[in-house]
């Protein structure tokens, strides 16, 4: 799942939505794998008139019961702009345990050469 909160909000406030999010997912029988908080980032197209959002992207391993009561959950609290839930297919699975281990592939690899020539 991946979510966007309202940019305006305190750090504080913040850590508190993730915190509620992630109780309500393990209350209805779901377990948190990774919570990443990517912070404050500038959004495609203008929300609610705001041009970034502070985007958090979790893992987690619910029923589908749980699901439908956490996105009732977020479609109504004014301080989450939008959320996206993502069932896993194989790929991303594997894809996902790799990354657990360190072992994943870089989709995208810099030449450090070429970036030195750049700054040059």
């Amino acid at each position: 799942m991946t979510y966007i909160l309202n940019p305006v909000l305190e750090e504080e406030r913040f850590s508190e939505l993730v915190s509620f999010v992630n109780k309500l997912i393990e209350d209805n029988g779901g377990d948190i794998v990774e919570v990443d908080e990517w912070g404050v980032k500038k959004l495609a197209y203008i929300m609610d008139k705001k041009s970034t959002g502070y985007y958090v992207n979790l893992y987690f391993n619910a029923p589908g019961a749980a699901i439908e009561v956490v996105e009732r959950n977020m479609r109504i609290n004014d301080d989450i702009m939008r959320y996206i839930t993502i069932k896993y297919d194989a790929k991303m699975k594997r894809y996902f345990d790799l990354k657990q281990k360190g072992e994943a592939p870089t989709l995208f690899e810099e030449d450090a050469e070429e970036s030195n020539e750049d700054d040059n």
